[in-house]
């Protein structure tokens, strides 16, 4: 626990004892929220709501899940009030669970998992359900987010679904698709301070071509109407591909620009559209990586919207999950990003089957998987073509090149700000508040140890400091900051993640992190295991 200076001491910890497989099993809603067991001291001016969302049912009937975005969304809750702490549960009554639960089956195709027809129906009604098109799940597991006055818990589909923060009831599920001209929009929107929300999804652009379109969602507006229905699509960005698409997890966001990033990773859009008349296919059997084209950055301004089509930036391949922070500073754009390197597409080594396997086999599948490492891109705004071949970056602080080309394309390399084999920083936090669009100095993240979640890192992104809280035997979440009332320095504060220790007699609990030096203020511990949790949000 506590710090290490070197970057290179990433400690491997071996987990034999394979107890992370309970991370990964189904767990029952709960009735009413339970009481904690509190240690240490919860800052008095830390009250509100830790939301987390998750997939918590793993199995319907005799049918297993098969991937990990599959299982069937969870809400949990960790209230602190008072200097007292309970946590409650409930599933997300979408259309995907009640009627999974209702069939005590499978019966809408989710990331991994396929649905087959009713065998109980007649050969007829069963051949035509083949040919009914496809039914998008509304599987909200992934994250949880306000829009206006409302939350919504969402996954990467067309299909968002309200709930109530308090009670955590399923209010409505709302059809994006009725507002805006896209597909679907990412898990991870960003939001300004007069709550103006940006998200980005893939869309049909001119001639049957895809694109991608930046949405925007307005604030609530002065007559309290669903600022959903003011949403609108600020600009559109070409796909590099006519009809394949990259799969797009995350964007980046500065004062005036957004930032994205084409990754290899392709949807075959061909497949898709006719995957749901073929038995057993899944939203994982359409991707494919193109092994050819690079990783492409796309530059679009803000005010006004527009794309910059004069800006084309490429690299060598890497998958792409999670932006950290991108900032503008003297002409330049800072892109910091958690990145995997290669064009295969890490999501294959996340089914459930991998995941639940012995220690030994775990590291087997991990060390043929794509590698981790934290890295920085830098963009120049500024593009001369009497530069051409010299390296165009002249900020002091970054050994991160873009190289002008003949073909007036720009050549981007690195500054590698994290790296360990296997060890991945990934599920980054930031001071959001203070420091999104802007120079910061410190990351915080979840440490993934051959996919497997056992530790919190802190990142200084400007000197590549490391600091590190693990415990044996325990797997966190993703740590969410939330800064101190009116602190100054940008690490003043908490880290919140919900922590599992299986062996433990409470083996459920939330941390509290000093957010300086990650060393344990509280924490507080339930007799319940809580499975996995993906993202979520900190409710003041």
């Amino acid at each position: 626990m506590g710090k290490i200076s070197n970057k290179r001491q990433t400690n491997c910890v071996e987990h034999p004892a394979a107890s992370y497989k309970k991370i990964f099993e189904s767990v029952e809603e709960l009735n009413e929220p339970i009481p904690a067991v509190i240690t240490g001291v919860i800052p008095s001016w830390l009250g509100g709501s830790l939301l987390r969302m998750g997939p918590g049912l793993f199995e319907v009937g005799d049918e297993h899940f098969q991937h990990l975005f599959d299982g069937q969304a969870l809400i949990h809750k960790f209230d602190l009030k008072n200097g007292q702490v309970t946590y409650y549960r409930k599933f997300i009554r979408t259309d995907a669970y009640v009627r999974a639960m209702t069939e005590n089956r499978v019966v809408i195709t989710e990331f991994g998992t396929a649905a087959y027809p009713d065998p109980c129906k007649n050969i007829f009604s069963r051949f035509f359900t083949y040919f009914r098109g496809i039914e998008v799940t509304d599987n909200c597991l992934v994250n949880i987010y306000p829009i206006g006055e409302d939350f919504y818990a969402v996954t990467e589909t067309n299909y968002i679904t309200k709930v109530d923060p308090d009670s955590l009831e399923t209010l409505k599920k709302v059809d994006l698709c009725k507002y805006l001209s896209v597909n679907g929009v990412t898990a991870h929107p960003h939001t300004e301070r007069d709550g103006t929300v940006y998200n980005i999804g893939n869309c049909f652009g001119k001639n049957m071509s895809l694109a991608y379109n930046i949405v925007k969602i307005p604030p609530v507006p002065k007559d309290k109407s669903d600022p959903i229905e003011k949403s609108q699509v600020l600009v559109q960005l070409p796909s590099s591909e006519r009809l394949k698409p990259s799969y797009v997890h995350s964007f980046g966001m500065t004062d005036n620009y957004f930032v994205f990033v084409e990754q290899p990773v392709k949807i075959n859009l061909l497949k898709f559209l006719s995957a749901w008349s073929f038995r057993g296919a899944t939203y994982m059997d359409c991707f494919e990586s193109n092994a050819s084209m690079g990783t492409w950055f796309h530059l679009a301004s803000k005010e006004p919207a527009g794309y910059l089509s004069s800006h084309k930036f490429r690299t060598s391949a890497f998958n792409l999950f999670h932006h950290i922070n991108a900032y503008e500073d003297e002409g330049f754009i800072v892109v910091d990003l958690c990145t995997w390197k290669g064009h295969e597409f890490v999501y294959n080594y996340l089914y459930l089957a991998n995941l639940k396997e012995e220690w030994e086999e775990v590291k087997k599948a991990a060390a043929r998987a794509p590698q981790p490492e934290v890295r920085r891109y830098v963009l120049p705004l500024d593009i001369h073509r009497e530069d051409q071949g010299k390296n165009l970056v002249s900020l002091s602080y970054t050994t991160a090149t873009a190289v002008l080309d003949s073909d007036g394309t720009i050549w981007l390399e690195p500054e590698v700000l994290f790296s360990g084999p296997r060890q991945a920083f990934e599920f980054p936090q930031i001071n959001y508040s203070k420091c999104c669009g802007k120079k910061y100095s410190f990351a915080y993240g979840l440490g993934l140890n051959h996919f497997i979640p056992d530790r919190i890192v802190k990142l200084n992104v400007q000197t590549k400091e490391i600091w590190v809280w693990q415990e044996e035997d325990s797997y966190p979440s993703e740590p969410l900051f939330v800064p101190s009332p009116g602190a100054t320095q940008e690490d003043d504060g908490v880290l919140l993640s919900v922590v599992v220790k299986p062996g433990a007699q409470r083996p459920g609990s939330l941390l509290v992190l000093d957010a300086r030096n990650l060393t344990e203020l509280a924490r507080a511990e339930v007799n319940t295991i809580i499975p996995i949790t993906l993202h979520g949000m900190y409710k003041p």
